[in-house]
C-alpha cells in the first residue's frame, strides 16, 4: 500500500491531495466501510480474470458506485468467461468498449450504473 500511495501522490496534483482515498478492498467483503455509491471515477487493471472473483467483483462495483460513477476496466478478454463476466455486468451497468490496442490486446471498458428506478419511487 505504501508504494501505492507513493505513486497516487507523485501524480495527483498537489491540490487532489486530501481527496484521493487509498484503502485495501478485497471484493465483496465488509463493504460497509466504503461509503456507498461515493465514488465519482473507478478504474480497475487487469482485474477481469479470476472467475471466482467475478461475483464478488460484482457486488462490490454495485455498492461503490452511483448511477454517476464512472468504472474504467482494462483488461484482456482471455476467455469466454471474461465476456461472460462482461455480460453480466451489462445487467446493472451500461457498458462500451471505449478502446482497443491490439498489439497488446488489451480493451478498455467504461461502465456506469443504470439508475435504480426503486429508488425513484
Amino acid at each position: 500500500m505504501k508504494f501505492l500511495e507513493s505513486n497516487v501522490r507523485a501524480n495527483l496534483p498537489a491540490g487532489l491531495h486530501s481527496r484521493a482515498q487509498i484503502k485495501e478492498l478485497t471484493w465483496g467483503h465488509q463493504l460497509e466501510h466504503f461509503q456507498k455509491g461515493g465514488f465519482d471515477l473507478i478504474l480497475g487493471a487487469d482485474i477481469i480474470y479470476l472467475e471466482e472473483t467475478f461475483e464478488d467483483l460484482l457486488k462490490t462495483l454495485e455498492h461503490l458506485c452511483s448511477d454517476k460513477t464512472v468504472v474504467l476496466l482494462s483488461c484482456r478478454i482471455r476467455y469466454e468467461r471474461d465476456e461472460n463476466f462482461l455480460k453480466k455486468l451489462g445487467t446493472t451497468f451500461f457498458v462500451a468498449q471505449v478502446h482497443y490496442n491490439k498489439e497488446k490486446d488489451v480493451y478498455i471498458f467504461r461502465a456506469e450504473k443504470k439508475k435504480n428506478l426503486k429508488e425513484d419511487l
